[in-house]
């Protein structure tokens, strides 16, 4: 009877009612009818308790019941075996409740008492729970709810709430052995988009309706992500019964906590975190759902050793801490415990894969995300917009930007310059950036520009906190500790009320818990900056190695000594964990970058002689390294960065931008081209490798074009060993290839097997160019048989590879199966009549392919009826190239045929066929009935007047056509008459191509006239159409009524003198056009200058190309500096 009268003083039963599923409504202080006391008085214990009783009783203790209520009589045997035999756990339970309750008050009675006197976990799960759970969930609340304003985010859009992690197939080499800023470096914080998002509400459940909840779930992401912040947002919104409604308890631990730990068992260390939970046997037992979180497993100090632990399965036995998370996460303890881990990806490593369930990345932020924060963290729009600006000239502080938390410091930083008064520059490098961090913390609160006596005030008390925090952040990097104590400060000199300082607060974040006390550095780079500090600060009077702290070494005697020493501590770390700090060392060499220290530390004087000599050194370890440029040898080139020695840089960046590396990539050459393919604006949206590379240079370079988002390798005489290097690269778990281009290469059969084998597994490449090689047919199967299996990519080009019959029947066969590509390129092959005839008949069953392009593949009259016949049935496909086919009227009648009853085809290209009247009229018939084509192509075929009449008079009622192209087609101004009396009753065409037609003056008057009305056409082609000066004044007065028209080209006329003056007067009221080609007019210089003149008035203009005009250099350069002083937005051609 204890136990009950303890849960009474809980919960008073009757002031409570109950409330939706799980919860109670407190009643004390509510004032309620006498009629809602006495429905709540009347209401049965079981049916109170009915909820619980289904989700906790488990067969054993259903038998303890059952067995029970037999012996006092309350069942029958009868009602005994009835129970039993009712089907499901549920379904007994149900049944029980169903015959006791239709029972009087003794049956309920004896029920609750023998459940209530019970000391089965089951028992107590049924009577305590929603106490416990409410009282939890109290807790938990109060005690996140202090991190709600440092954890959210100004901007909507940004909050976590609004934010998915990504789900990844474990963790790639990048991740396990680099530097955080090293990977958001390389990958310029993209995120990958194979990858599945997850919102954080469905973390835990099931992926599919058949597969289980993951046990152990990690999610792993770079320092500064915001991992923690998720923990905290999770926490708070399960507390609120926001998420997560099935756990029944949530468990929240940091490692940095554990550290404090030494032996101790799973209830102990429950009821140490959470006093108010007094049965944890009951919280970790199987028959409540329960999520054990463990945050920042990189922060532990421990090692997890998986293979030698000593196995325990007792929650109440003690061991030793990391003992206890290891059998917690094999799954010997709490094996019902859902756990939740989170790490740096680069610790998560030591986790056996088979282990862990489910991992999810969380993704930085985008350059809109930087964008959204910045307009939102500012409320000066021009702070934002100047602060974007110079985060866009400078791709290393904006690649920083992608972490949040960094994010954070360089928007601060930046704005505090600004807000100086100072004529300070923005700082250009991280080291420079974080100086001026570092000073901005020791001057909150201080106005700038004081007396130096009384800065030295200032800064007196922070020097020595800096020079002592130097020393905890270099000698803790070297241990890879990231969270002290206060015992840790104290041991380096550290007085803790200092901490609290505006400096001290600045730079270290103090964390308090039920367990322990911990210190963190703002962000980890800032931990790197300041051990740098103290090294550049110690190295120039210490005597022995500093990087072995409480042992005797060798003397070291001199900065360039222990300079060296770091750079090869860094080089031989295989994790990369000393990257950024010797890139701050290194910067620190750089006056720009010491001059916001100058009252922070003791500084001598520097002539530079030290800046100089470290290049040369570095410049020398860039030349001794190996064969293959690896990310520790990119890294010297982020140093040569942070020292502002750019001359190496720049060099190969402009010869990069210019496209002449070829002949140039000696070692040094391509370490800098690695550090360019991360960083420079010219490899943001494609890496152009063209005519650059050889086979010795792809393999030295392979590591860093993994990468690439887009690769282009174009014309490099590339033969089939490279593609065995590529092929090596496109299956690595790394590769970040979205989109590559190996057009114009030498690549052969066996070239296109290597790549087919690297197509099975590659997971992120969404395009693939080979243009103009020679794979054949049989490299056509080879990598079909790829494409059958491959589900990313979507566009493929086989442009002019010798691919026949046979190949075209494979890549049909892909049509059969695959339902990703979107795009197939067979230009210039010679698949012939019989390919077209397989890959029309894949097109009947194909619903994915939206371009095909055959052009030039001897397809004749009988592969386009295939073709037309597949058009019948398949609506997806939207673009359709037939140029350069050999198609007669024969052919021309079938496709009409089926454009009558084709509703998808948006785009048709028969340029070049041998198409006559005949075929015209029938695309006429096809027009009048068919409104989806829109762009249709019939450049230079045998329409003649009289075939582009019948199209015209379709025009007039067709609603589709927005494009046509008659170029070629031996048009004279009959048939520019009726194209002209088309448009004035056609409202949807916008670009007419009439291009080296002899339609003369007379066919421009008409087409004039019709301008004047017209307000649809935007694009008018009439090159070479024997128009002379009245057909330009004819087109002059129509532009001055004509206000939509954009484009007019009238290049290889005779516009002459008068038609130049003509032109120039309409441009002076038009305000539509803004591109004019009037390129080989016989203008003249007169002309020109009409012309030049009238932009003065005419502020749209973008384009206008004057060549080919006898003007002369001397002219086109008085007429182009003219046309730029009166529209500096104008390009011109003259």
């Amino acid at each position: 009877m204890e136990r009950r009268a303890h849960y009474d003083s809980i919960l008073d039963r009757s002031k409570r009612i109950t409330w939706q599923d799980d919860c109670y409504m407190d009643l004390q202080s509510t004032s309620c009818s006498a009629s809602s006391q006495a429905q709540t008085e009347d209401l049965g214990w079981i049916q109170k308790h009915q909820d619980h009783l289904q989700r906790f009783t488990t067969p054993s203790f259903l038998e303890e019941m059952l067995t029970h209520l037999r012996q006092t009589n309350v069942l029958s045997s009868a009602e005994e075996t009835n129970i039993k035999e009712a089907g499901q756990l549920q379904d007994q339970v149900n049944m029980l409740a169903t015959v006791v309750t239709g029972k009087d008050s003794q049956g309920s009675d004896a029920l609750q008492g023998f459940v209530e006197s019970s000391d089965s976990e089951v028992a107590q799960l049924i009577i305590y729970h929603d106490a416990m759970v409410k009282e939890h969930k109290e807790v938990l609340l109060r005690r996140y709810e202090q991190y709600r304003d440092r954890d959210s985010v100004s901007c909507p859009k940004l909050n976590i709430s609004s934010r998915t992690l990504l789900l990844i197939d474990g963790l790639s080499d990048l991740q396990q052995k680099e530097h955080d800023l090293m990977q958001v470096g390389v990958t310029r914080g993209g995120k990958r988009n194979h990858l599945r998002q997850l919102e954080l509400a469905k973390l835990f459940d099931p992926l599919t309706r058949v597969s289980m909840p993951p046990r152990v779930s990690l999610t792993v992401g770079v320092a500064g992500i915001g991992k923690t912040t998720w923990v905290r947002h999770f926490i708070r919104q399960w507390s609120q019964g926001a998420i997560c409604t099935d756990v029944n308890f949530v468990l929240p631990f940091t490692f940095s906590e554990l550290n404090s730990l030494d032996k101790i068992s799973a209830e102990r260390l429950v009821k140490i975190a959470f006093p108010h939970l007094t049965k944890p046997s009951l919280v970790l037992s199987s028959s409540c759902r329960t999520l054990l979180i463990l945050d920042g497993l990189d922060e532990f100090r421990s090692t997890l050793n998986f293979s030698d632990a000593a196995a325990c399965n007792d929650p109440k036995k003690e061991v030793s801490v990391d003992d206890l998370v290891t059998n917690i996460i094999r799954g010997n303890l709490l094996p019902d415990v859902a756990v939740w881990m989170t790490s740096r990806s680069g610790v998560a490593s030591v986790i056996p894969g088979g282990l862990v369930d489910r991992v999810t990345e969380i993704p930085g932020f985008s350059p809109t995300d930087i964008q959204l924060f910045l307009n939102h963290h500012f409320s000066e729009r021009d702070f934002a917009r100047k602060i974007w600006a110079h985060l866009e000239s400078n791709k290393i502080l904006m690649v920083m930007c992608y972490i949040p938390c960094i994010c954070w410091i360089v928007a601060d930083t930046l704005l505090y310059i600004m807000q100086s008064g100072t004529q300070e520059s923005l700082p250009k490098t991280c080291t420079e950036l974080y100086g001026h961090f570092c000073s901005m913390k020791a001057e909150v609160g201080e106005p700038r520009g004081r007396e130096p006596l009384k800065m030295e005030q200032v800064h007196g008390s922070n020097r020595k906190l800096l020079g002592n925090l130097g020393r905890l952040a270099f000698y803790g990097l070297l241990k890879h500790k990231y969270t002290f104590s206060e015992q840790d400060l104290r041991a380096y000199g550290i007085d803790l009320l200092l901490t609290q300082s505006s400096f001290g607060a600045g730079v270290l974040v103090r964390e308090e818990s039920a367990i322990h006390i911990t210190y963190r550095f703002t962000h980890l780079t800032l931990q790197e900056f300041l051990a740098a500090t103290f090294y550049n600060v110690s190295s120039k009077r210490a005597i022995f190695d500093l990087f072995s702290e409480s042992t005797m070494s060798w003397p070291k005697i001199g900065f360039q000594n222990h300079f060296r020493n770091a750079f090869q501590h860094s080089q031989q770390a295989e994790d990369g964990h000393l990257d950024v700090f010797v890139r701050f060392l290194t910067g620190l060499l750089c006056p720009m970058a010491l001059k916001p220290l100058g009252g922070l530390l003791t500084l001598g004087k520097d002539d530079g002689n030290q800046k100089t000599w470290a290049a040369g050194f570095l410049q020398g370890l860039l030349v001794s390294g190996g064969a293959v440029v690896s990310l520790r040898a990119v890294n010297l080139a982020y140093c040569l960065q942070e020292l502002q020695h750019a001359d190496l840089l720049r060099s190969v960046e402009e010869d990069l931008r210019l496209g002449s590396l070829a002949g140039k990539l000696t070692r040094p050459h391509c370490v800098v081209l690695g550090f360019l393919l991360h960083v420079s604006p010219e490899c943001s949206e494609q890496a152009n490798l063209t005519a650059s590379l050889n086979s010795t240079t792809v393999k030295c370079l392979l590591p860093q074009l993994l990468y690439c988002g887009h690769l282009r390798l174009e014309n490099n005489n590339f033969k089939d060993d490279v593609m065995e290097l590529l092929g090596s690269l496109l299956s690595a778990k790394d590769c970040h290839i979205q989109k590559m281009s190996l057009a114009e290469n030498a690549i052969s059969n066996k070239g296109a097997k290597a790549l087919s084998r690297a197509l099975l597994v590659n997971r992120t490449l969404t395009s693939f160019n080979l243009r103009n090689n020679n794979i054949g047919s049989k490299g056509a199967k080879f990598l079909a048989e790829a494409l059958k299996m491959n589900q990313v990519l979507i566009s493929i080009n086989f442009q002019n590879n010798a691919i026949e019959e046979d190949g075209a029947q494979a890549l049909a066969e892909v049509l059969q199966c695959n339902r990703k590509l979107v795009s197939l390129n067979i230009r210039k092959n010679m698949i012939g009549a019989g390919g077209a005839k397989r890959i029309a008949e894949a097109l009947k069953t194909n619903q994915t392919l939206k371009k095909l392009i055959l052009c030039s593949n001897q397809l004749g009259d009988k592969g386009t009826v295939a073709l037309a016949g597949a058009l019948t049935l398949n609506h997806t496909l939207l673009s359709l190239q037939l140029q350069s086919n050999s198609i007669s009227n024969k052919g021309m009648i079938a496709l009409t045929k089926a454009l009558r009853v084709n509703r998808g085809l948006v785009s048709l290209n028969l340029r070049e066929n041998s198409i006559g009247v005949e075929g015209a009229k029938n695309m006429a018939h096809a027009l009048y009935k068919n409104n989806s084509l829109q762009d249709l192509d019939l450049t230079a075929n045998l329409l003649h007047d009289e075939g582009v009449q019948a199209i015209a008079g379709a025009i007039k009622e067709n609603k589709g056509l927005t494009s046509l192209h008659l170029q070629w087609n031996f048009i004279k101004s009959t048939a520019t008459k009726a194209l002209a009396h088309a448009l004035l009753s056609n409202d949807t065409m916008q670009l007419l191509d009439l291009q080296e037609n002899a339609i003369g003056n007379e066919g421009v008057i008409f087409l004039a006239e019709a301008l004047k009305t017209n307000t649809s056409l935007r694009t008018l082609c009439l090159q070479g159409v024997s128009a002379s000066t009245s057909g330009a004044i004819a087109m002059a007065e129509a532009l001055t009524a004509n206000q939509t028209l954009q484009t007019l080209d009238l290049r290889g006329n005779t516009v002459g003198m008068e038609g130049a003056k003509a032109l120039a007067n309409a441009l002076k009221s038009n305000r539509s056009l803004k591109s004019l080609n009037l390129q080989e007019n016989s203008l003249g210089m007169d002309g020109a200058i009409f012309i030049a003149t009238a932009l003065k008035g005419n502020h749209q203009l973008t384009y206008i190309n004057l060549q080919g005009n006898g003007i002369g250099e001397s002219g086109a350069k008085v007429i182009s500096d003219a046309i730029r002083a009166s529209a500096p937005c104008c390009v011109v051609d003259i």
